[in-house]
């Protein structure tokens, strides 16, 4: 079964995985990887009209990288993670959101 799109880290998203114990970022990497195969509003779920978010629940805690879609080679369909946090309310801070934006704005900015 080939995946649907593959993903790419920015450097926030590096480290913010990279600064979790081994068990968490293990998880947050098996939901990655199980996104990419299976439609799932549980692993990988649509905030804004461009920011997406992925989800992992471990240890009682609340992971989320947020994302957006890269479409414009037709060969391969990116998913860039531009960074996470630990999410402990039930909203999505504006503030990651708007962050989020900021960072694909920039991606695409320097693609050109």
């Amino acid at each position: 079964m080939k995946s649907k799109f593959q993903i790419e880290f920015l450097d926030e998203a590096i480290k913010f995985v990279e600064s979790l114990d081994e068990k968490t970022r293990t998880k947050i990497y098996y939901n990655l990887k199980l996104s990419q195969f299976k439609n799932d509003n549980e692993l990988f779920k649509k905030l804004t009209d461009t920011i997406w978010e992925f989800r992992t629940l471990y240890n009682k805690t609340q992971y989320r990288l947020f994302a957006f879609w890269d479409k414009s080679n037709n060969k391969n369909t990116l998913v860039i993670a531009t960074h996470g946090i630990e999410k402990k309310s039930g909203k999505t801070p504006k503030n990651e959101l708007q962050k989020a934006e900021a960072l694909r704005i920039i991606y695409f900015e320097n693609k050109r």
